[in-house]
């Protein structure tokens, strides 16, 4: 239908004419909630293990502020992976549907580091560690990639965003999917069975400080 019969039919119902059923394009969308239970849910914390949490995190006015540098020590002595300062997300699951929910900050300069990932703490031998990881890139006035491949966003800095990571997990291959802003931005395969959970707060891959802020933090399952 075009616009011009869009207007006739909005003045035939004027003149009380029959209701107009507009095309399935025009309704509005699902919330990507739709069916699902918020659910409660508890938290742990890993941050440079010779430092106070204080050290590299603030809450005021319901918001999550997390930063890391470089040169910081990892979340426990002698590991040998990066520096830290995250939520793990103590819900921990092998199957059914779960979804992490919340609104992003992420300042300008942050590079190289994860914000966002559904970890895999049990997993066969040989397998990743993790289903997904949302990273933060300094390009495109802040790019996000799915690790460092697929570009799900640009322009990120700087402004709060909603992001929302919907895990169908199996005794197989599950399936995640990652919405921006209530709008599908990626459907994609798990790594197979696992024990996992979710994280959430600045993984620092790259050099210099990093940081990410969150509010809102909720918990979904179906």
């Amino acid at each position: 239908m075009n616009r011009r019969s869009v207007l006739r039919a909005g003045a035939g119902l004027l003149a009380g004419g029959a209701a107009l059923a507009l095309p399935s394009t025009a309704r509005a969308a699902a919330n990507p909630t739709d069916g699902w239970t918020q659910t409660p849910f508890d938290y742990s914390w890993q941050k440079p293990w010779n430092l106070d949490l204080s050290d590299r995190h603030s809450y005021s006015g319901g918001v999550h502020r997390m930063w890391v540098y470089a040169t910081d020590e990892p979340f426990e002595e002698g590991s040998s992976t990066d520096p830290r300062t995250e939520m793990r997300w103590k819900v921990d699951y092998t199957t059914g549907a779960h979804m992490w929910d919340a609104d992003v900050y992420l300042p300008s300069g942050t590079d190289g580091a994860s914000f966002a990932q559904i970890l895999r703490s049990v997993h066969p031998s040989g397998t990743p560690a993790t289903d997904i990881m949302l990273n933060v890139y300094d390009t495109g006035g802040g790019t996000v990639r799915r690790y460092d491949g697929t570009v799900l966003r640009t322009g990120v800095y700087d402004t709060w965003f909603n992001v929302k990571i919907a895990h169908q997990a199996s005794s197989g291959t599950g399936t995640v999917k990652v919405y921006f802003d209530d709008s599908l931005v990626l459907t994609a395969a798990d790594r197979g069975p696992a024990t996992r959970y979710f994280k959430n707060g600045v993984y620092d891959h790259g050099s210099g400080r990093a940081e990410a802020r969150f509010r809102n933090l909720t918990y979904w399952t179906r």
